[in-house]
């Protein structure tokens, strides 16, 4: 799964905007990734409790670090997906900054300029964003194997948990 899902109504009004044919305020447009995540969320429920696992590029952590990169509240920014499906694993790869702006199609989108990227990487150190998630970072400049060795090894145990308790409950995003 990836968001934001493009396919979506919600989804097609970001696409715009990330591919800059559309302008919003930054406190709308944090709304908008937001409801894209809730358009998803019962889907992400009802495949959870029938036992699929789930990997999703980005999610509520992105949304937050970008919109708190452009300056906007950062607890503001955490409240419209309280509530969420939480992950039971976030697995942040990081890369030097001039690995990822050599990568191709860098620069298309809205957000994709050094500036940005440097204030994104800052927000995604912030504890309140990894407070109470399973959060892992991980070295991205690395073989592709060494990566899938190590977050492989990080997910078994929660398999065999999921594996063992089939009716675990589902964790909410942010909530106490």
């Amino acid at each position: 799964m990836c968001f934001p899902n493009r396919k979506t109504p919600i989804g097609n009004a970001i696409d715009l905007y990330l591919r800059r044919q559309l302008e919003l305020s930054d406190e709308a447009v944090h709304r908008l990734f937001s409801a894209n995540r809730w358009e998803m969320a019962q889907a992400i429920v009802e495949d959870l409790r029938s036992g699929t696992t789930i990997v999703c590029d980005r999610y509520a952590f992105s949304g937050v670090a970008y919109s708190a990169a452009k300056g906007l509240d950062f607890t503001w920014c955490q409240s419209p997906d309280r509530g969420l499906p939480c992950p039971d694993g976030i697995f942040f790869l990081h890369i030097d900054e001039k690995v990822g702006a050599s990568r191709s199609n860098f620069g298309d989108e809205r957000y994709e300029n050094a500036q940005m990227q440097a204030r994104v990487r800052t927000q995604f150190k912030d504890r309140r964003l990894r407070d109470s998630v399973n959060w892992r970072d991980v070295d991205g400049a690395r073989d592709i194997e060494e990566i899938h060795a190590e977050i492989r090894n990080a997910v078994e145990p929660i398999r065999l948990e999921d594996q063992e308790n089939r009716q675990r409950p589902i964790k909410r995003l942010w909530v106490s």
